[in-house]
């Protein structure tokens, strides 16, 4: 058997043989493998745990080998996969034919991770979704890991685990393969189980809600609602600016209950983040949610983009798949604003470290929250702006044109009408998205906003009506809109189509998608007139 571990390290991380040889001379473990301090302490907490499970430690000197030898080992998930060699070895059930050849296994591997306390106890680790996934990529499909990973281990399909919560039960289990579990698949067209409370809309999966984050809360700002409808049916980046008060946080906060459950593909790699970060929630073995960030205003461009000794995912991988949400934006240091143009654009973010490097995924959608200068009431009809022209200015080139230029929809937020205007609950406002949703799930598997410029041509243009047509190159002729403009305001156009269930896009379609394209541009005019 040869025993297999796991060393995280970025997103891929790196599998681990683990080799032990029993030799004559005075006893003592050696340690060869270009081990960390945490894994080196292993030796001891090995050790003592063996015996104090009963077992009887070797009487030779010991000799473990971590390869490949080139690679940093770090982390105490090697506990477990070190005792259990040992054990191997001086029992005679490790032998030298089936030891590691190469990037290819044999189905006689196996994965162990697991941290040992000193009387044989079996503590979770952070990342066992990674290495089981990586085990997986390499042809093997038997693990052992804590109890409390056992379910995040059984999440990935074709896994066979077993959860030990002790080293005698891990031992155990090398030599009977019937204790080993594997999840069988309950749902028709999903491998993972619904988290409880989901509800189905229109063939659609959304999670359950608590009715304080009811959109019915949430009066007089219909043409606001309407927008973050807008941006959960494509996933459309979105600025929304106004003064104090004026209630843009208090939707945008809520904005995560119109997001549909993720799809299988996407909630593993999602899932495969948290869990090498060590945030995968107590209680989940996958993550079924798109994840929701708010990072304060003074993060750091290490803590939005990753990074560390160990490569750890930042504030935007984090995000993958779901959305990150910047109150207050214009608080962020400038900075922090600009590195997420790349991630943006690319869908994902490279990070190096100390002569290595990996890249994480980091396809979010962006919602920045911000006061119209610098004291808020800028353009107010009820107070009076103090700030100078100058002021004002400064405050707005923090965000700089090439970020603003990728936010799909910008919406100017007041303190609602005068007028009483009837809300709308989150499940009145579902049934819109998943309408979109299910349409782009079909027709090109990816959310509109993702289209790159041949999806554009084929799903939007050549689907567009005349007049649509005509009046969006009007539109760009007359605003000096960027191609990244025109771009933006067709894929608008596509979802509002979606959210309808139409193939055409409409005259109407590109008139409400080109009217949150021109919000910013108003605000703009505005703030050179105060300047003349």
């Amino acid at each position: 058997m040869k025993i297999i571990s796991f060393s995280p390290f970025g997103y891929e991380g790196a599998l681990v043989h683990v080799e032990v040889d029993l030799r004559r001379g005075i006893p003592a473990v050696d340690m060869v493998g270009l081990a960390d301090g945490a894994v080196k302490e292993s030796r001891e907490r090995m050790r003592s745990a063996i015996r104090n499970s009963g077992f009887d430690f070797p009487p030779e000197r010991v000799l473990i080998s971590l390869s490949p030898a080139d690679l940093k080992k770090e982390g105490a998930g090697f506990d477990l996969a070190i005792a259990l060699a040992v054990l191997a070895a001086s029992q005679e059930t490790y032998s030298e034919e089936n030891a590691p050849k190469g990037k290819s296994f044999s189905q006689e591997s196996i994965l162990v991770m697991g941290e040992l306390e000193l009387n044989g106890n079996v503590r979770p680790v952070r990342g066992i979704h990674a290495a089981v996934s990586t085990a997986k990529s390499y042809g093997i499909n038997k693990c052992i890991v804590p109890s409390a990973n056992l379910g995040e281990a059984l999440e990935v399909k074709g896994i066979k685990a077993f959860g030990a919560s002790t080293l005698t039960e891990a031992f155990s289990a090398l030599s009977d393969v019937s204790l080993f579990a594997e999840k069988k698949s309950t749902q028709e067209n999903s491998s993972l189980s619904l988290p409880k409370g989901a509800v189905c809309i229109e063939g659609i999966y959304f999670p359950a809600f608590d009715e304080e984050n009811d959109f019915s809360h949430i009066k007089n700002q219909a043409r606001l609602v309407r927008a973050l409808q807008i941006a959960a049916s494509g996933r459309h980046n979105l600025l929304a600016f106004g003064p104090p008060g004026c209630g843009k946080t208090l939707a945008l906060q809520r904005y995560h209950t119109l997001l549909p459950l993720l799809t299988d593909d996407e909630s593993h790699s999602v899932t495969r983040i948290h869990s090498l970060a060590g945030l995968l929630p107590a209680g989940k073995a996958v993550i079924r949610t798109p994840p929701f960030r708010q990072p304060h205003q003074t993060a750091s461009v290490e803590g939005m983009c990753g990074g560390g000794i160990h490569c750890m995912p930042g504030e935007v991988s984090l995000s993958h798949n779901g959305t990150l949400f910047l109150d207050e934006a214009a608080e962020f240091r400038s900075s922090v604003l600009q590195m997420l143009r790349v991630p943006l654009e690319t869908g994902n973010i490279t990070l190096s470290r100390a002569g290595r490097s990996t890249t994480y995924p980091a396809r979010f959608q962006l919602l920045m929250a911000t006061n119209p200068c610098p004291c808020g009431f800028y353009g107010s009809r009820d107070r009076l702006c103090l700030c100078s022209a100058k002021s004002v200015e400064l405050y707005w080139k923090k965000f700089s044109g090439p970020l603003l230029d990728r936010m799909d929809i910008r919406i100017a937020v007041d303190n609602g009408s005068k007028e009483k205007e009837s809300s709308v609950s989150t499940e009145q406002l579902r049934v819109a998205v998943a309408k979109a949703v299910r349409v782009q799930r079909e027709r090109q598997g990816k959310p509109n906003s993702y289209l790159n410029a041949s999806e554009i041509k084929e799903h939007c243009i050549n689907y567009a009506g005349d007049e649509a047509k005509k009046f969006l190159e009007r539109t760009c002729e007359k605003n000096d809109f960027s191609q990244r403009a025109r771009a933006s305001c067709l894929k608008l156009a596509r979802t509002i189509a979606d959210m309808r269930e139409s193939s055409i896009i409409e005259l109407a379609d590109m008139e409400e998608a080109v009217s949150f394209r021109r919000e910013i541009a108003a605000m703009e005019i505005a703030a050179i007139e105060m300047l003349v």
